[in-house]
C-alpha cells in the first residue's frame, strides 16, 4: 500500500521543483552515516524572509580533481556534511561549492519534506522555485539509484536530465524509486540523525513545508 504515495511524490518531485532545484546521490560505497551531532530536537525558530539573490555565472573552472570536497549545513536540527561526487557531478559540485563560499545558503529554508522520501531546499526566495540564475548539466549514469543519504538536485519536468541550478534534495527512504534524471552531487556522510530529524517533521503522507520551520543558518565548503 506504500508504493502508490511514494510513486505521487515522486511524480510531484519531478513537477515541482521549477528554478534550478536540486537532485541528490552520490556513486561509490561510501556510506550515510548517523553520528557525531549532539543536537537531539530541533529548535523553535522563525522563518527567514524571502531573499532576491542577484544572478551569478556558473564558475568557468572545475574543483581540483586531486581533493575531497564536503558541505557542512549547520541548521536548526543540527548539522549534517555532504562529501561532494566530482566523478558523477563536476560542474553541479563546483557552482554548489561557490555558492556556499558566496553564503547563498545561508538563512534558508527546508521548503519541503516528503516523510520516507526526500528533504528539500537550497532556495533563498523560500518559494521553491527560485535558482541562482543559471544552470549546469550533469547527467547521471543511467543506472543512478536514489538511495537513503545520496543528495541530488531538483529540477523542473521541462528541463534535461543532470540540469541543476541551486535547489537539492536528500533522500530519507531506503529507495526513493526515482528514474535517472537528477544530477547525483554527493551523499551525507555525517550527520545522518539530523536529516532524519528534519524528515520527522514532515506531514505523514503529506508533501509540503514541515510543520515549523527548518532554517539553514549556513553552508560551509571544506577540502582535503
Amino acid at each position: 500500500m506504500r508504493a502508490l504515495p511514494i510513486l505521487l511524490a515522486a511524480l510531484a518531485f519531478v513537477a515541482g521543483c521549477g528554478g534550478g532545484g536540486s537532485d541528490e546521490a552520490a556513486s561509490g560505497d561510501t556510506n550515510a552515516t548517523t553520528t557525531t551531532t549532539t543536537t537531539t530536537e530541533c529548535a523553535d525558530v522563525e522563518a527567514p524572509g524571502a531573499q532576491t539573490p542577484k544572478p551569478g555565472t556558473a564558475p568557468s573552472e572545475p574543483l581540483d580533481a586531486s581533493k575531497t570536497y564536503t558541505l557542512t549545513f549547520d541548521t536548526s536540527c543540527g548539522s549534517f556534511t555532504v562529501t561532494l561526487d566530482q566523478e558523477t557531478a563536476p560542474k553541479t559540485a563546483a557552482s554548489l561549492v561557490a555558492l556556499a563560499k558566496d553564503g547563498y545558503f545561508d538563512d534558508t529554508i527546508f521548503h519541503r519534506v516528503v516523510p520516507g522520501f526526500v528533504i528539500q531546499g537550497g532556495d533563498p526566495t523560500q518559494s521553491g522555485s527560485g535558482g541562482p540564475g543559471y544552470t549546469t548539466v550533469d547527467v547521471p549514469p543511467s543506472d543512478a539509484k536514489y538511495t537513503k543519504g545520496v543528495v541530488a538536485m531538483a529540477k523542473s519536468a521541462a528541463e534535461a536530465a543532470g540540469t541543476s541550478g541551486s535547489q537539492f534534495f536528500v533522500v530519507t527512504g531506503d529507495d526513493a524509486g526515482l528514474p535517472p534524471d537528477y544530477a547525483i552531487v554527493g551523499k551525507v556522510t555525517d550527520g545522518m540523525d539530523t536529516v532524519e530529524r528534519i524528515d520527522a517533521l514532515g506531514i505523514p503522507g503529506g508533501d509540503g513545508p514541515p510543520t515549523k520551520p527548518v532554517v539553514v543558518s549556513s553552508v560551509t565548503a571544506g577540502e582535503s
